[in-house]
């Protein structure tokens, strides 16, 4: 298991999950130490599951894709859908945008103000703007995939 970085091993992800009001279950704890003792990140829910089992943690996947939608509700985490069949969970929730590679699944940041919207279109009567999700993209050049 991971170590912390001061106090109890578990004080950062049981003060994250009292902060958004979820209870500290045995698996939320253990699932939001993998997810926030390492800084920002762009995870998948087969990726943390296979992090948990690594760690002897047993979680099934429904588990884990449960409660990372949990933590996106509760403001934890961003959810980046970057196709019908693929979701990354973000734990860095400050606005921003992504760049994402097809070809490799290769999800990066983007800061904010690195962006600049010119405008806005007329949105639907009875409705205000959330937030705005941008994802540019990208695929390798053939000098890139020829290098590698």
């Amino acid at each position: 298991m991971r170590t912390a970085t001061a106090g109890r091993p578990y004080t950062n992800a049981l003060n994250r999950l009292k902060e958004a009001n979820l209870r500290p279950t045995r698996q939320r704890l253990a699932l939001a130490r993998l997810m926030f003792e390492d800084g920002h990140r762009h995870i998948t829910a087969e990726q943390i599951h296979s992090e948990a089992m690594t760690n002897t943690i047993k979680v099934s996947l429904a588990t884990v894709y449960n409660t990372l939608h949990q933590f996106t509700d509760a403001g934890l985490l961003n959810e980046i859908v970057v196709d019908s069949g693929r979701s990354y969970f973000d734990t860095n929730t400050a606005p921003h945008y992504h760049f994402y590679c097809e070809e490799d699944g290769m999800l990066s940041d983007i800061p904010a103000e690195s962006i600049q919207i010119a405008g806005i279109p007329n949105m639907p009567r009875g409705t205000e703007l959330q937030s705005v999700d941008l994802v540019f993209r990208l695929k390798r050049n053939s000098a890139t995939r020829n290098a590698a």
